[in-house]
């Protein structure tokens, strides 16, 4: 009877683990699945969102011939980047770009800085909701003002007059992205350096923006990539001199057809340069951004 016992209770324990195992088995193979499943799902978006920067630069080293009747193989040439720089002086609108982003950036960034941190510490809720609706507001409600104002007083075609319209998308943006990590601040830290004699802008600039620095690399990389890629304001604005690289690609579609090559190696050119940027900036860019997300 002892021995029916035993083995009754051993085939019983074998059994448990049996399909304990079965389980464990199952869970490893919807573990498995699963991964492969969204990798998989991870490639396809990535194949579909880098499959147009690869024809652009690939297309970029072809022929006008190769483009128009895609094969398996091509001879590369450099022909494209030399009538880039030669034929179409891109060196010329690659500073108009750079000079317009980084101004418009360094304005927007004194002006913004100040105005996200009264916000954040003085509730001006109401000059937020102003730069929130100047941002929302389609560029092209402005653009006639714009146009209207600087040509009265003689801006139009300026550097000028380009830098204070792409801060029109830059500051507000600056702002909004500064007032959470600004109220995600301790708020007794600079009241300490107030105890001890610091006036309301000693802290703002030795407090409060140091702690801010990754915030604020975020912020001027965002705002430097939107004017670079600004395109409307600049087609608008600009002048023969100041004509900015969005605008400057129209030098190669005309009306009887379009210089693919020239065209797909300056895209290239102006792609190149913010991703760069973002390749090596992506840490400061994502850190920034999550950075006023949790407060306390």
């Amino acid at each position: 009877m002892t021995q029916l016992t035993q083995s009754t209770q051993s085939s019983a324990h074998t059994a448990i683990e049996q399909e304990a195992l079965r389980s464990k088995r199952r869970a490893m193979a919807r573990k498995i699945i699963f991964g492969t499943l969204r990798y998989l799902l991870i490639l396809l978006v990535v194949v579909i969102f880098m499959f147009p920067v690869v024809w652009m630069a690939l297309a970029a080293f072809q022929r006008q011939i190769d483009i128009i009747s895609p094969g398996w193989g091509f001879e590369p040439t450099l022909r494209n980047f030399e009538n880039v720089f030669g034929e179409y002086n891109f060196l010329r609108f690659m500073w108009n770009s750079f000079v317009v982003a980084t101004f418009s950036t360094l304005l927007s960034l004194l002006l913004g800085l100040p105005g996200a941190y009264a916000i954040a510490r003085f509730h001006y809720d109401w000059l937020g909701m102003v730069l929130l609706a100047a941002r929302i507001v389609p560029g092209i409600t402005f653009l006639v003002p714009w146009y209207i104002l600087f040509s009265r007083i003689g801006l139009n075609g300026t550097y000028e007059a380009l830098i204070l319209s792409h801060m029109l998308v830059s500051m507000p943006f600056i702002v909004w992205v500064m007032v959470p990590f600004f109220e995600g601040l301790p708020v007794e830290i600079e009241e300490s350096a107030r105890i001890d004699g610091a006036t309301m802008l000693g802290t703002f600039v030795r407090i409060a923006l140091p702690l801010a620095v990754p915030a604020i690399v975020t912020a001027t990389i965002m705002s430097f990539i939107f004017s670079w890629n600004n395109f409307m304001f600049s087609l608008v604005l600009s002048g023969d001199d100041t004509r900015t690289l969005p605008v400057a690609i129209f030098n190669f579609m005309t009306y009887a057809s379009i210089d693919w090559g020239g065209l797909m190696a300056a895209a290239v050119l102006i792609t190149l340069p913010v991703l760069i940027i973002t390749i090596f900036m992506q840490r400061y860019i994502v850190s920034g951004l999550t950075a006023g997300a949790v407060k306390g």
